[in-house]
């Protein structure tokens, strides 16, 4: 009570000196905190340059990442262009000998029959063996064999005395490589009874 007693007895001069007292803190408050925001809340132009700087940053490293992955896409491509180029490079190298054999065999002056007979036996294994290096293989079924269109062609039904659709005889060797066929076995096949 005797403070609301000596409230009142303070004359408004001292009120008024008091209210302005306050207010003058309470202005000095911000301005206190102020130097304290901006140290852990950057303003909006050092927000800006920063996000500019990452922005930057990111921006080269996409280019980098594309140049990258054209230089990738772009040897890919030429690697596969030099092996469908040099692809029978093996296979070339492998039918040289063939070449020099037939050359040399052409070269001999009085030739017998025995010796030419031997000189293309010697060029046929050479041709068997490169081949057979390059895994391109023969397709030659056997008589009786089952008749399988997808490696055999027959060309005539014949009579025979064996089961229907067999083969009976091979006119002409089929080829494979790397298990894809190259030319089919032509054959004739047993006709139904």
């Amino acid at each position: 009570m005797q403070d609301q007693e000596n409230q009142a007895s303070q004359n408004p001069e001292e009120l008024q000196q008091d209210a302005q007292a306050q207010q003058q803190a309470s202005q000095q408050q911000p301005s206190q905190q102020a130097p304290f925001e901006s140290a852990a809340n950057p303003s909006l132009e050092e927000q800006l340059s920063a996000a500019e700087a990452k922005l930057a940053e990111m921006h080269d490293a996409f280019m980098r990442a594309k140049a990258e992955g054209d230089n990738i896409r772009r040897r890919a491509q030429d690697d596969v262009a030099k092996a469908h180029k040099f692809a029978v490079e093996s296979f070339a190298e492998a039918l040289l000998p063939v070449k020099d054999s037939l050359e040399m065999a052409l070269k001999v002056e009085a030739p017998s029959i025995e010796s030419l007979k031997e000189g293309v036996e010697m060029t046929l294994k050479q041709l068997t063996s490169a081949f057979e290096r390059n895994k391109l293989l023969e397709v030659v079924p056997a008589a009786g064999d089952k008749l399988d269109p997808n490696r055999h062609q027959a060309v005539a039904m014949v009579p025979a005395e064996q089961e229907a659709n067999t083969v009976v005889a091979v006119l002409q060797k089929g080829y494979t490589i790397a298990d894809r066929l190259l030319r089919p076995a032509i054959v004739t096949a047993a006709q139904p009874k």
